[in-house]
């Protein structure tokens, strides 16, 4: 895909507009390398997260019995690629301090949609009357989903990774990042919920016969919550 960047100036002495034509930039390249390192996996090693969680979801299709690749591809691309980075691409002003201004917001708006059409298992062929922002990538999506579905091949043949080391993984990120987490405020965000959904969440489990151990630590967090509440936070 190529863009050109155009820019007009409003002469009001003389009432009239005068384009300029600043530059051409080729961004194919650069979303390419975009997703290549979401979805790539440098020296075949994976984040522990993600192998973590993927191995955890593919454990669930075993135990539920479920054969079906299809199934556990769309339960990893929509756990995943379009909870998370989907997001990220579309605001990344969430992670940058920076202005999305309309016209940033309709080009994000194309890279995104890209993104999410090479995680489909839909097999779709485009048309002259289909949204641009879907044509504009459909020469590449093909190849994409390829990458994608060997991507999720690579994470899944990689050794597993245990509990213990995946807890140890989370204690090294903790001490990395110690002091930039505000966990009071953290906190607070989770009592915000807490509030807000507890008599709903102790209805549901109350109508589906849920062990009565589980509810009491609903209500032992509860409490918790309230305690610090009260302690620390007023």
């Amino acid at each position: 895909m190529v863009t050109c960047c155009c820019v007009f100036v409003t002469d009001d002495q003389n009432y009239s507009t005068k384009y300029f034509h600043l530059v051409s930039v080729a961004v194919h390249s650069f979303v390419e390398n975009l997703f290549r390192t979401i979805w790539g996996t440098p020296n075949l090693k994976t984040p522990p997260a993600i192998k973590y969680f993927f191995d955890f979801l593919d454990a669930q299709g075993e135990s539920k019995r479920i054969s079906d690749q299809d199934v556990l591809h769309i339960w990893k691309t929509n756990s995943l690629p379009l909870r998370f980075w989907v997001n990220i691409l579309k605001n990344p002003q969430f992670v940058f301090d920076m202005e999305k201004t309309p016209p940033l917001d309709g080009c994000l708006s194309v890279i995104a949609q890209a993104f999410m059409d090479s995680f489909s298992l839909a097999e779709k062929q485009l048309g002259k009357h289909d949204p641009t922002n879907k044509l504009l990538y459909a020469k590449d999506i093909s190849q994409y989903k390829q990458e994608v579905r060997a991507y999720y091949k690579q994470v899944r043949d990689q050794p597993p990774i245990s509990s213990s080391e995946f807890k140890e993984f989370l204690h090294k990120e903790s001490k990395k990042h110690e002091n930039e987490f505000n966990e009071s405020a953290a906190l607070r965000e989770l009592y915000k919920y807490m509030q807000l959904y507890f008599d709903e969440i102790k209805l549901k489990l109350d109508q589906n016969g849920a062990p009565v151990e589980l509810k009491e630590q609903l209500q032992h967090v509860k409490s918790l919550f309230d305690s610090l509440k009260s302690c620390s936070w007023n």
